[in-house]
């Protein structure tokens, strides 16, 4: 389940409909309710102030119809129509719609489709983390009350040691201290340039030299990989092996 809630806006013209919706919203931990709104002019009035995740947006409305009002709206904002006529449903599709509720619903298939979005945005999340992960090419670290730019192509490993981390470089006999977690760094560093091995031990993974077993060796240190990480570290190994 997502950590970070859905902001959230219910439209629709029947005042039974929005209540009910806006009540599955609110019952729902996932999802924040910041407004809801009886026509599509109203909601584009607020959009306009107002960034919004996900829309619950009736079809067939005055003036603007929800079909109509879905064209215009930034491509961010994502839509589960709601509408008691199924003839719509391609046309919900083509805008790109996450679902598709006909009415009258119970809360069973509006979380379904609640979820569907859910598990939209959450691989949405974790593309944008992967690819601003891939173009990452330093941290700050504080160290002895200075922000120091460490390179991460000049990274060998990062050692855990209680509430500190040693960070060891290419051609620097001492390590780099500060004050951090193991695990809070490894959630800022590149998949595709680290992994963790041990639960002291994050490596740099161009400059394993040599495999021993269950140790690695970079840089003449011996780091063994612990159990919990073996199956990652061996996937590893076995995408990057000649095989004979």
């Amino acid at each position: 389940m997502s950590t970070q809630l859905i902001i959230c806006v219910v439209v629709d013209d029947e005042p039974m409909a929005l209540n009910l919706v806006e009540g599955y919203v609110k019952k729902t931990p996932f999802l924040a309710l910041k407004n809801k709104c009886s026509s599509a002019i109203e909601a584009m009035e607020f959009l306009k102030r107002n960034p919004v995740d996900l829309l619950f947006l009736d079809i067939q409305m005055p003036d603007l119809s929800g079909i109509e009002f879905s064209k215009m709206l930034p491509k961010e904002t994502r839509i589960i129509f709601t509408t008691a006529f199924d003839q719509y449903a391609l046309e919900g599709f083509k805008v790109e719609a996450l679902d598709y509720l006909l009415k009258p619903f119970d809360y069973a298939e509006f979380l379904a489709a609640a979820n569907k979005a859910n598990t939209w945005f959450e691989l949405v999340k974790r593309k944008q983390k992967s690819f601003l992960s891939q173009e990452k090419e330093f941290l700050f670290v504080k160290s002895e009350y200075k922000q120091l730019r460490i390179k991460l192509a000049d990274v060998l490993y990062f050692e855990g040691l209680k509430d500190y981390v040693k960070i060891w470089l290419n051609d620097n006999p001492k390590p780099v201290l500060t004050l951090t977690s193991l695990k809070s760094l490894e959630e800022e560093l590149p998949e595709t340039q680290f992994m963790r091995v041990h639960r002291s031990f994050i490596i740099s993974l161009k400059n394993v030299e040599v495999i021993e077993r269950s140790q690695i060796i970079i840089n003449n240190k011996r780091i063994t990989v612990s159990g919990q990480y073996k199956s990652k570290f061996l996937d590893f190994i076995s995408n990057n092996s000649l095989n004979p």
